[in-house]
């Protein structure tokens, strides 16, 4: 007859074999599964030291990259932009870095930089209030010979902006005033209604109150310094590009420019180059570098020369290479370099 004993027997003697069963496994496997994760240790130890070479060894070429272009900056942009007039457009968020970096690069290919429109939020908002406050403005802005006939409102207020801030006429033609139709006191009402309304602010001799400047013929559009939370079809990326084709149109030339940062995916700049707009605006992701800066410079300078728009730096969509240089009037052939390239961190001179 099965008792209270015989239970508690075999109780103890259950957990008396899980305990021996537990003591000699620990002790067969401990030697097998000690040496695998010796291994697996030691893999990722060797993998992060591949990585720190590796990333020592980008940053070094990163670092030889932007000295030879700060060395070579002279060289490589002189004369590119000589006599043309160029304006700076910032996007909200545009960060500083690229605007002044732009701005001096401008300036030493012989460029005048005629100032810097900030944009401000309001102007790309797409909510049907905004935009309808945007079309009233335009239609009072407007005279009857330069109105924008078609087109978002929107569209329609870039439109206006480009006529106020660029023209197609170039700097050797007898008239500066801007496009056919549009007086300098109409192009600074535009300005100053736009700033009013709080869709930008000017800055440089744009703001010069009385003594209104000649437009530009080229434009640069600084992108946000980081992505908008919607990605590529957030309104704000949408809005910049519709901008940007608008002051295409009124110049002789439009380019993109970002930072390395504010160019990931989801960006302003992967946003135009994912559109049929990025056919006709060149594009500059690294903008923030020097090396991104000269080619900003020369992709302006390849526009003027006819030669077709092309998406340069690192980022989602870029070609990698950056353009030649146009011919210069104080460049010869033989001190003529073709633009730093961007992949593999490789410039023109095989530097590394």
């Amino acid at each position: 007859m099965i008792n209270f004993r015989y239970h508690v027997v075999s109780i103890v003697a259950v957990f008396l074999a899980l305990a021996v069963g537990i003591i000699l496994g620990a002790t067969e496997l401990r030697g097998t599964a000690l040496d695998a994760l010796n291994r697996t240790s030691n893999d990722l130890a060797n993998e992060l030291n591949a990585a720190r070479v590796q990333n020592r060894t980008l940053q070094q070429e990163v670092t030889g990259d932007q000295g030879f272009g700060q060395a070579d900056m002279a060289r490589l942009l002189d004369g590119l932009l000589s006599n043309q007039r160029v304006v700076l457009v910032g996007a909200p968020g545009a960060p500083g870095a690229v605007t002044n970096g732009l701005t001096a690069a401008l300036r030493q290919a012989g460029a005048t930089v005629t100032g810097q429109v900030n944009l401000q939020p309001k102007l790309l908002d797409d909510s049907e209030s905004n935009q309808q406050f945007l079309s009233t403005l335009v239609q009072t802005l407007a005279s009857s010979n330069s109105a924008p006939s078609n087109g978002t409102p929107l569209q329609q207020a870039a439109q206006l902006l480009g006529g106020a801030i660029l023209t197609k006429n170039s700097p050797s033609s007898s008239s500066s005033s801007g496009n056919p139709g549009e007086s300098s006191t109409t192009r600074q009402d535009v300005l100053s209604s736009y700033g009013q309304a709080g869709l930008l602010s000017v800055s440089g001799p744009l703001s010069v109150a009385g003594q209104p400047t000649a437009p530009a013929t080229l434009a640069v559009v600084v992108a946000p310094a980081t992505p908008p939370s919607g990605g590529v079809a957030d309104p704000a990326n949408q809005g910049l590009i519709t901008l940007a084709q608008e002051l295409n149109t009124a110049g002789l030339g439009t380019v993109m420019a970002g930072s390395i940062s504010g160019s990931v995916s989801g960006s302003a700049i992967n946003a135009l180059r994912s559109s049929s707009a990025g056919s006709l605006i060149s594009s500059v992701d690294d903008a923030d570098t020097v090396i991104g800066q000269i080619v900003a410079v020369q992709a302006l300078a390849q526009e003027l020369t006819g030669h077709k728009p092309g998406s340069y730096g690192d980022g989602p969509g870029s070609s990698g290479a950056g353009p030649s240089p146009a011919p210069s009037p104080s460049a010869t052939t033989s001190t003529q370099v073709t633009g730093a390239t961007h992949s593999g961190g490789t410039t023109s001179s095989g530097k590394k």
